[in-house]
Order: C-alpha cells, then sequence, then structure tokens
C-alpha cells in the first residue's frame, strides 16, 4: 500500500492516509472470520425462496451477507466484548466508519448481483484508470484503498482456486457436496452435477482470472499477485483437462454415499473421508 501514499502529500496527509489504512486492516481481520456467519447452506437465489421475511428485510439483495453482518456485529455489540470494541474504534466517528467498510466489503463478495458488480467495476475503473488516477489528494487514496481491500476480500472468499490444486480440490469437493445435499433434500430443483464442468471454466475466465489479474494491475502484493495468477491459470488448465471424468466420479460416490429414504427425503450428507482429486465450482459459487 506504500505506493499509494507516494507523490506530493504532506505530512499530515500521510498519516491521515496511514491511519486510515490501519482502520481499514482492522475491517479486513475481523470480516474473514464473519464473512459465512449464520450461512443456511444454499446460495441467495435459494434462501429468498425458503426464507421470504429474510429476504424482505433486505430487500432481495445479498441476503445471506447482510445477514452475516447483522449476526456478527450483534455479537461484537455484547458486553463481553468491550476490550475489542476499544481496539477496533474509539469514537462514535470511526464506530460509523467501521461499520461503513463492513458492510461495503461483505457485500463486495455478493458475486452475482449484477448491479453490485457493475458497481464496483465502476469503481475500479474510475480509481485506477480514470480521471482521477493521478490524483494526489487523500480522497483519491482512500478511494483506492477501500476498493483494493474489497477485492482482497473477494479474493478470500475464493482463495482456494489461486492455490494449490490440491487445496483448490478439496474445498470444491466440499462445496459440490453442499449443492448436493440441497438438491438431494428438496431444496434446489437443480442436480449441481449438470453442467457443472461448464460452470467451472465460466468462473475461472469471467471472476477468478480477472480479480487475479486486478490484484497483480492495483501493485499492493507485489510478486504474491503473480503466484496467485499462475495458480488460477494453472487450476484453470487442469480442470478443462480433467474435469469432465471428475464430475462423473464425485457424482457417483456422492450419490452412492446419499441414504435415500423411500419417502423420496434423504439424510443429510456427509463429506467422504480420504484424499481425492475432485474440483468442481457450482454455477452459483456463494
Amino acid at each position: 500500500f506504500v505506493n499509494m501514499f507516494r507523490g506530493n502529500n504532506t505530512r499530515e496527509q500521510l498519516a491521515r492516509g496511514l491511519g486510515y489504512m490501519t482502520g481499514m486492516f482492522k475491517v479486513v481481520k475481523w470480516i474473514i472470520p464473519v464473512h459465512r456467519r449464520d450461512h443456511r447452506g444454499v446460495p441467495n437465489f435459494l434462501l429468498v425462496k425458503e426464507e421470504p421475511a429474510l429476504a424482505a428485510m433486505y430487500r432481495s439483495q445479498a441476503v445471506a451477507e447482510q445477514n452475516s453482518v447483522d449476526v456478527a456485529w450483534n455479537l461484537l455489540m455484547d458486553p463481553s466484548f468491550t476490550a475489542l470494541r476499544r481496539t477496533i474504534y474509539r469514537n462514535e466517528d470511526e464506530l460509523r466508519r467501521f461499520r461503513k467498510l463492513v458492510v461495503n466489503c461483505l457485500m463486495a463478495t455478493d458475486i452475482f448481483d449484477k448491479e453490485l458488480a457493475a458497481l464496483r467495476k465502476a469503481r475500479w475503473q474510475d480509481a485506477f484508470f480514470g480521471e482521477h488516477n493521478n490524483e494526489e489528494c487523500l480522497v483519491s487514496i482512500n478511494r483506492k484503498a477501500t476498493i483494493v481491500i474489497e477485492h482482497i476480500v473477494q479474493a478470500s472468499d475464493v482463495s482456494h482456486t489461486m492455490q494449490h490444486w490440491h487445496v483448490y480440490s478439496k474445498w470444491n469437493e466440499r462445496l459440490y457436496a453442499e449443492m448436493f445435499n440441497a438438491y438431494c433434500t428438496g431444496r434446489s430443483n437443480k442436480d449441481p452435477t449438470e453442467g457443472w464442468y461448464e460452470g467451472e471454466l465460466w468462473f475461472f475466465d469471467n471472476y477468478v482470472i480477472p480479480l487475479a489479474h486486478k490484484l497483480k494491475d492495483c501493485g499492493v502484493f507485489g510478486v504474491s499477485s503473480d503466484e496467485y495468477l499462475n495458480y488460477a491459470l494453472a487450476n484453470r488448465t487442469e480442470w478443462e483437462e480433467k474435469g469432465k471424468d471428475i464430475v462423473e466420479k464425485i457424482h457417483q460416490r456422492y450419490q452412492e454415499n446419499f441414504d435415500m429414504k423411500s419417502s423420496g427425503k434423504g439424510t443429510r450428507l456427509s463429506m467422504i473421508q480420504g484424499p481425492s482429486e475432485a474440483a468442481p465450482v457450482p454455477n452459483r459459487h456463494e
């Protein structure tokens, strides 16, 4: 982030900017463990159908993400966490800023909301390639820092796609198990196996790899950004080669593992123990 503060900024501006960044890092440290708090095991497009009252509360927009914010925020406000709150903010202004940043960052992880995605894309273009790109003022610095933090949280949400194939395989199989369980228990009317291979390639091409490029372009990760991008590209290539066989194998294994009752209702799907090569990603990766 040091690159963002280079230029003709005054010492006061630098101090304020660094103070802003300190607050941003506090947001990231708090967001990561609460990101999927109280997750219901289904993506938003199913959640709004299952729980209309919850959907109405959040106007059917980023329902799971907003619910996570509220659940975690209520926990943070508990008297037992007074000492923790004092390390995060010191006054009402810092509290409001912290709350706003938390909401913005968690909303950024709803990657299938077209309206939110368009707004994020426009902010990125404006900050790094638009007319404000070369501004040295504190507002411009803070704008860039906020957008970069949003993308860091997005990357953490799909971090397995930018790591070694075995890490990537493990977490994608678990995601498949969750989606397949939703299908077998009647929560979803679509078997995630259908289109899984193609959906994975789409996800890499339209989200993961562009995100890895953005992390590289913003210049805050140094050589690590090359590693993220290289892993994403390598995983995409390996999935294209092995994906169809993997989908067939994991579908067979989980179908056999699921104990279908005579009534048509199934027991909850449990993860199969042991190593696996499976690396699917569903059409709705939330």
